[in-house]
């Protein structure tokens, strides 16, 4: 095994509020419970959801003219970068550090959709040439800003200016896991010798809360969620908070062998989408890690979806202790099972 990289730094933002300290213990006392979502109470009231309660103005995301170019997932990614990196004291050279991000699809503004998909047909049926045509012309010029999904890393690392090695990982579960091994790598190889990696995302848009629904998640227990988080990688750290070990990724049905867990975890960290993947999780934890503390943030924290990972990851942090290993397993709705090793801190 490679030698671990120092964690700096993390943040996160959640229905817990902004910050991940008391996240952990929150969700392992069953504190945090969903609640019917705001977000969602148009289209699909009623719905219970883990939802980010209204943010301070003195801790939103850039200005209000920034944040109208801003997806939901944008702008809780750019409040999490921010907070990273201030907890992880990266304030020079801003221009050298890594940001690789998982990311998920778009979140376009809701009053925008009406227009655009009357403009699209033709006889009355969708047409894509008239999308090109006409569907593109009848919304805001910024729109763009809002539908393209890298901009979920975009918005953030503009406005921290962060230059260094970069990429944004389309998510369901498993790209947040090759962001974070792409930082990983990044900082053992010198591509850089500090970088920020994490994930951000809403399950609370009506579009995507519609698709999980028809794809038959929502029936087999998936609790609709949202989030951001990110972790401060560095090469060296003065007082580290953590370790990170390795990161790992498998696809549906393959052996968790490929995995390369360690033998030894006090605390496993479980991030599953619903109830069939939660069963096959738990076995996992149970039969590797007979002694060590489980605890599923799903139940709290439902699935974000591209920050699903991450949320596991700080959880994951604030719950370690000095001197011990965790393990954080996950499985999101594109069947992957990724897993991420952690170390604490020795004070």
């Amino acid at each position: 095994m490679s030698a671990p990289v120092a964690i700096a730094g993390a943040a996160s933002v959640s229905a817990f509020g902004i910050g991940f300290r008391g996240l952990g213990q929150a969700i392992a006392s069953g504190a945090l419970r969903p609640r019917e979502s705001v977000l969602l109470r148009e289209s699909h009231p009623g719905t219970l959801a883990s939802e980010v309660p209204p943010i301070p103005a003195a801790l939103d995301a850039g200005d209000a003219r920034s944040r109208k170019l801003m997806s939901r997932a944008a702008r809780l990614s750019a409040i999490a970068l921010r907070e990273a990196l201030a907890a992880a004291g990266f304030d020079d050279r801003r221009e050298q550090i890594g940001a690789f991000m998982g990311v998920g699809a778009s979140g376009l503004a809701m009053e925008d959709v009406p227009a655009i998909v009357s403009a699209s047909l033709d006889a009355g049926a969708f047409s894509l040439p008239r999308l090109g045509d006409r569907g593109l012309l009848a919304c805001n010029p910024l729109f763009t800003f809002q539908t393209l999904n890298n901009f979920s890393l975009c918005h953030g690392a503009i406005l921290e200016g962060l230059g260094g090695p970069n990429a944004a990982f389309f998510s369901r579960g498993s790209g947040t896991a090759v962001a974070l091994a792409e930082a990983l790598h990044a900082v053992r190889a010198g591509d850089c010798d500090r970088a920020l990696a994490g994930g951000a995302d809403t399950a609370l848009h009506p579009l995507t809360w519609a698709e999980l629904q028809r794809g038959g998640f929502a029936a087999q227990g998936l609790l609709p969620g949202e989030g951001a988080a990110v972790l401060a990688l560095a090469q060296e750290a003065a007082r580290p908070i953590g370790w990170l070990e390795s990161c790992a990724a498998i696809g549906a049905g393959e052996d968790a062998a490929l995995l390369d867990l360690p033998a030894r975890a006090e605390l496993v960290v479980l991030a599953p989408w619903g109830a069939p993947p939660r069963a096959a999780l738990t076995e996992l934890a149970g039969s590797r890690y007979p002694g060590a503390a489980i605890v599923d943030l799903s139940r709290c924290l439902g699935d974000s979806l591209a920050a699903a990972p991450a949320l596991a990851w700080v959880v994951a942090l604030d719950l370690l202790r000095p001197g011990e290993r965790a393990v954080v397993l996950t499985c999101g709705v594109d069947g992957e099972v990724t897993a991420a090793v952690f170390a604490g801190a020795l004070r």
